[in-house]
């Protein structure tokens, strides 16, 4: 048998040791990863939802009481936790780890952190890769966690089935600017720590923002750290979506993209690309594109 498919049959019968080794095989493109991602079935239809908002909306103690209501049903879940700080900023990683210390002698749940090391927007193909791989072991949901900075809000869409936009009652200001493309993506948006003032206002305004869209966002409110409000969310989460293939197309696009992307700028060391340019500058008819063309297909 090949070493590529046993590695596999392990994953799917829920080896949490294979399932770590290959996620590290996976995150940094040591064989047999190729072959392992070449043998996934894309289809699978285990839920993945995305978690994001800003840093300070208290996503970790959300994921955290999400985990515990569906761990206690005996339902086995997934949790990526991305971390777009550079690999050697241990301290935020850290904190949210330890806030999630209570699952990691649970049976029931895997996590995992992945570092972004700058990938653009937070999400890296990476993160495709090995969502996909948490897909093919058995779970029944899995959750992606990520701080909401610039686009990795838009482009956890390309990734999750349902995503929910964590806010908090002083978010108000940034809700007056929310993007349309936050708007687009946002499948439920959570009002967290909701037992502080203001939380209501908050909620109106959101409300009177999100109704002004073609479709109707829920807006939940939830304290997270005393478990308020997590019923109702889980209910939202478990709950099938219409199946639309138009979204199924659009995701699966968003996806193909990030791994052409990938794929198509592998082969550029940047460090070389920083010797041409050097080297580059000294002429005097130095043009940018004209450098770009040639180093691109070079």
């Amino acid at each position: 048998m090949n070493t590529h498919l046993s590695i596999l049959s392990e994953v799917k019968a829920g080896n949490y040791r294979v399932l770590a080794r290959t996620l590290t095989l996976v995150e940094n493109g040591i064989e047999p990863a190729d072959s392992i991602l070449r043998s996934l079935d894309s289809k699978t239809d285990v839920p993945v939802v995305g978690i994001t908002g800003p840093p300070g909306a208290g996503k970790s103690t959300l994921v955290n009481a999400i985990t515990n209501h569906f761990a206690a049903e005996g339902k086995r879940i997934a949790i990526l936790a991305i971390d777009p700080t550079s690999p050697f900023n241990f301290g935020s990683l850290l904190g949210d780890r330890i806030r999630m210390a209570g699952q990691f002698n649970n049976p029931n749940v895997f996590i995992r952190s992945l570092a972004t090391r700058g990938a653009l927007g937070g999400i890296s193909a990476k993160t495709i890769e090995m969502v996909d791989v948490l897909r093919a072991a058995n779970f029944d949901l899995i959750i992606v966690e990520t701080v909401g900075v610039g686009q990795s809000e838009v482009e956890i869409a390309g990734l999750a089935d349902k995503t929910i936009v964590v806010l908090v009652p002083e978010s108000g200001d940034e809700v007056q600017h929310i993007k349309s493309g936050l708007m687009e993506i946002a499948g439920c948006f959570v009002i967290n720590k909701a037992d502080r003032e203001g939380a209501d206002t908050f909620a109106n305004n959101l409300k009177k923002i999100v109704h002004q869209g073609v479709k109707t966002i829920p807006i939940l409110k939830t304290v997270a750290d005393k478990n308020i409000g997590i019923d109702e969310l889980c209910k939202w989460i478990i709950k099938p979506e219409l199946f639309d293939h138009n979204r199924k197309a659009f995701l699966f696009t968003e996806k193909a993209w990030k791994l052409i992307q990938h794929q198509k700028m592998q082969h550029i060391d940047k460090k070389r690309l920083r010797e041409k340019i050097q080297a580059a500058l000294k002429k005097d008819n130095f043009n940018i594109y004209r450098f770009a063309d040639k180093f691109g297909n070079g």
